[in-house]
């Protein structure tokens, strides 16, 4: 049972980041098609259609990157303050803290014998980590890493950004808009599936949710290009 937990930890972790990946991608696309589609509507010069993608590509790779940093050290911040304080009230209070463990296993099941003797086992072979892991769901050995999380979120979205991005650029000038619009459809269709599967959730409504949902972002920033490019023109 020992050897389990910490594999199902690990598991849950690369579970998180694969989540995170597929949002980041999810993010790439749908703003870097909108951008790209919008800037088609407004002109059809290959090159100022590419400086606006590769400026929106860099761009919301950045911001990405830099909020998920903000928001992961926030977490590992405070994942240290809890640590800190339980430190500190293991040791000022220890009969107290091995009660409180007890009374945990207690409530998951286990007889008060049992608990006890769980918990006193636990407290000798590392306190920090047995009252971490049971009262605040932290692995002390396993904190958040907000460098990793900006550097996934940036290569995510870079790499979700290209597609529509490469799409619109190679494609011929009379088809870039529906050629860029069914590749951004169908990458999104790809990632509402992969994330339903990674969270356990019924594929179709996800898959619905993000191609709507591009579908909209494209059409809305689209006729504000062909808008802009009307009353400039």
């Amino acid at each position: 049972m020992t050897h389990d937990e910490p594999h199902d930890d690990v598991t849950g972790d690369r579970m998180n980041w694969l989540r995170a990946g597929v949002l980041g991608a999810n993010d790439g696309i749908v703003s870097t098609a909108s951008l790209v589609v919008g800037v088609a509507g407004a002109t059809t010069d290959k090159a100022q259609i590419l400086i606006a993608g590769l400026a929106g590509l860099f761009a919301g790779a950045m911001s990405m990157a830099s909020g998920e940093y903000v928001s992961v050290s926030s977490q590992r911040d405070a994942e240290r303050a809890l640590l800190a304080k339980e430190r500190q009230e293991l040791k000022e209070m220890p009969e107290e803290e091995l009660k409180e463990l007890a009374d945990i296993y207690q409530e998951k099941g286990l007889d008060p014998e049992t608990a006890h003797e769980v918990a006193q086992q636990l407290t000798q072979h590392d306190a920090l980590a047995a009252h971490a892991e049971a009262e605040l769901g932290i692995d002390p050995d396993e904190l958040t890493d907000p460098w990793g999380a900006a550097i996934a979120s940036f290569i995510s979205f870079t790499v979700g950004a290209l597609l529509p991005l490469a799409a619109i650029i190679l494609s011929p000038t009379s088809l870039r808009v529906p050629i860029t619009v069914v590749a951004a459809v169908a990458t999104l269709a790809l990632t509402g599936y992969v994330s339903a599967r990674l969270s356990g959730a019924p594929p179709k409504r996800a898959i619905v949710r993000n191609v709507v949902g591009g579908l909209i972002a494209m059409g809305v920033t689209y006729g504000i290009g062909s808008l802009v490019g009307q009353s400039i023109g």
